[in-house]
């Protein structure tokens, strides 16, 4: 059975939820940060690119967001480009009907004009947040979306009568031109239970466009409720065993939101009231800074290793000591199946998402690489809500996926790049570092001659010069009639140097 634990600081909530005491999922919520992902703005667009179908939409933030032609709501882009066309050219039989045209984003957005955007996905690197006009308002049971009228099913709604009886329901109860997707968790649910989650939705979108007309832009007009309730709207059900929060008055109000949306689960929301620290207790603290290794050891011996990158996160699978007690097939297969397993924990503990590629063990045997394939795609649909779509194993082992971004990585929500190596992960040679010293030294000489020179060193490199290479600067002393002098300094990066002349 699962557990949701909620830490609840002045300065950061935290909520983790976890499954036979492993780490599942880890959420942040700092008090006075700046999470924007799902919230909406009223924003002034700055510049259209035609070449690229793309807007950018000044929003406050430090960088302006970006709005590309694919996230604009065709029906409102068609109304757009309407607008502009007379009455000869919207009949002409040599011009397809608009709906049919491909959307030119110049003819839809112009510079200046005010527009309501959502926030698709948090600036990322360099990038700027992305925006979304196709919006979506997420509740316990469906996720609205008031502008685009289609209804879906959650795909892990497997019976057919029971999706069709959804999706009447919804219908029948939606304003006309507007749609929804329907959560798993709405399954065997009451029309009361549905309309009721709708009803919630209709008033939030209402809400949202009466602070747009009074926003003046750019201003952030809407936020989703805070990361407790949201993580018990999304995760509250039939598999979760408690929900253990360690602050009195939000347990209180916590109890109150869930006899509200969810009654029949109010008896799972408990005040934690232990000596020792909530995620000290299940191991919490621990298991958040494993994470933040690369390399993660599975219980058979075997190892995998994960390494991101700017363009996509790659995931190694090795057996290490794990020999197995049968043939190498078998061994392979089993690391293959227990490390298939780790790589979904890991991806929802990180909150990995983009293009993923995973280098399993190789497999001689077809039937093991179908049997691995299967196992991955299965525990990805049972255990991550998040979307992903997933290729075949590859002749080489490898396996392609995609996963939806939600917010910034783990890495990204707790490290800073390294001062010293800028986040490459490497870090330069002392040798290197000291030729550097060197080469300074020599340019120094050359251009201003006799004189006394002092370098202040990090201890490393003043080391090796001062041992390894103090015949170069006996030889410097001599040919120019100089004088050189080195001194360790702690608090210098090995990068990092002064030079003095008299």
């Amino acid at each position: 059975m699962k557990k949701i634990l909620i830490n609840e600081q002045p300065w950061q909530t935290r909520v983790a939820i976890i499954e036979n005491d492993l780490l599942q999922n880890i959420y942040f919520w700092s008090h006075a940060g700046n999470q924007i992902e799902r919230c909406f703005f009223k924003g002034t667009i700055t510049k259209v690119l035609p070449g690229i179908q793309t807007a950018f939409v000044e929003i406050g933030q430090e960088k302006s967001g970006f709005l590309h032609v694919s996230e604009i709501d065709r029906d409102l882009a068609i109304n757009k480009m309407s607008e502009g066309l007379d009455h000869i050219e919207t009949t002409s039989k040599k011009e397809k009907p608009l709906e049919y045209r491909p959307i030119d984003i110049s003819k839809v957005l112009k510079e200046n004009e005010d527009i309501l955007i959502q926030i698709s996905k948090e600036p990322v690197n360099e990038k700027g947040a992305k925006l979304t006009t196709c919006y979506t308002l997420p509740g316990r049971f469906l996720v609205l979306m008031p502008n685009i009228g289609r209804v879906g099913t959650s795909k892990k709604i497997e019976d057919r009568d029971e999706r069709n009886r959804l999706k009447e329901l919804v219908i029948k109860n939606l304003p006309e031109g507007m749609g929804a997707i329907i959560r798993t968790c709405s399954e065997n649910r009451t029309e009361q239970e549905i309309k009721q989650d709708l009803t919630y939705l209709l008033k939030s979108w209402d809400d949202i466009q009466a602070a747009y007309d009074k926003a003046i832009a750019p201003a952030k007009i809407y936020q989703d409720i805070n990361l407790a309730f949201q993580v018990i709207r999304d995760h509250l059900d039939e598999d979760i065993e408690s929900v253990i929060i360690d602050n009195k008055e939000s347990q209180k109000d916590l109890a109150h939101y869930v006899k509200e949306i969810a009654p029949e689960y109010s008896a799972k929301i408990q005040l934690y009231t232990g000596s020792q620290p909530l995620f000290e207790k299940y191991d919490i603290e621990e298991q958040i800074k494993d994470s933040l290794h690369s390399k993660v050891d599975l219980k058979s011996g075997g190892s995998i290793v994960i390494e991101a990158t700017e363009a996509m996160t790659v995931v190694d699978v090795n057996t290490g000591r794990f020999i197995g007690k049968t043939n190498l097939e078998d061994t392979i297969l089993k690391t293959n199946l227990e490390a298939a397993q780790e790589v979904v924990r890991q991806l929802k503990v990180r909150n990995i998402g983009g293009l993923i590629v995973i280098d399993f063990i190789d497999m001689a045997t077809h039937a093991n690489r179908q049997k691995l394939f299967k196992f991955f795609e299965k525990t990805l649909k049972d255990q991550d809500k998040f979307q992903s779509v997933v290729l075949k194993i590859s002749e080489f082992g490898l396996v392609q996926m995609t996963r939806k971004r939600s917010g910034k990585t783990l890495a990204k929500q707790l490290t800073d790049d390294c001062s010293t190596c800028k986040g490459t992960g490497f870090t330069p040679s002392v040798r290197a570092e000291s030729y550097k010293v060197l080469q300074n030294i020599k340019q120094e000489l050359e251009s201003k001659g006799k004189g006394t020179i002092t370098l202040k060193l990090n201890p490393q490199v003043f080391e090796h010069i001062s041992t390894i290479e103090y015949q170069t600067l006996f030889d410097f002393e001599k040919k120019h009639d100089c004088k050189i002098i080195l001194q360790s300094q702690k608090g210098l990066e090995i990068t990092q140097f002064l030079l003095e002349t008299e």
